[in-house]
């Protein structure tokens, strides 16, 4: 089991995390933690028209989450905050019943599927998404 949840797919993509940069016109930034597997994340978003325009980001993760942050870091940008609340809907389906309907800019996540077995790190796998809508919903408000 440990072996197809941590898959060559997932270190790969743990293993190269971008969105690591700094971005100093940050409309919002939030530190999300989750209280289950004791992950946790940094975000700084950049809005502007509703759409996600600057994205930077701190993982402090198993290679679930950080897998999650690193396709969260390649897909984010020319995203609105409903696109990011139907792809976190997609992956919550998917860890929860297995179905894989995805769309193509984040069919990556699809190496996550075998942690449907490994509830308790459903919320590193998510966490990102969590943090980015945290982050658009502070943006919104200011």
């Amino acid at each position: 089991m440990i072996n197809s949840i941590y898959n060559k797919d997932v270190i790969k993509l743990a293993s190269n995390i971008s969105g690591l940069e700094q971005i100093d016109n940050a409309c919002s930034r939030i530190s999300l933690r989750s209280p289950l597997c004791g992950s946790s994340i940094e975000v700084a978003i950049v809005v502007k028209d509703n759409i996600i325009t600057g994205y930077s980001q701190k993982i402090t993760a198993c290679a679930l989450g950080q897998a999650s942050a690193s396709i969260m870091a390649n897909a984010v940008k020319g995203k609105s905050r409903n696109h990011i609340i139907t792809v976190r809907d997609q992956v919550k389906v998917m860890l929860n019943s297995g179905i894989i309907n995805l769309e193509r800019d984040w069919i990556q996540l699809d190496c996550l599927a075998p942690a449907r077995e490994a509830k308790a790190r459903h919320g590193a796998i998510l966490l990102p998404f969590d943090a980015v809508l945290k982050a658009f919903e502070e943006c919104e408000n200011n």
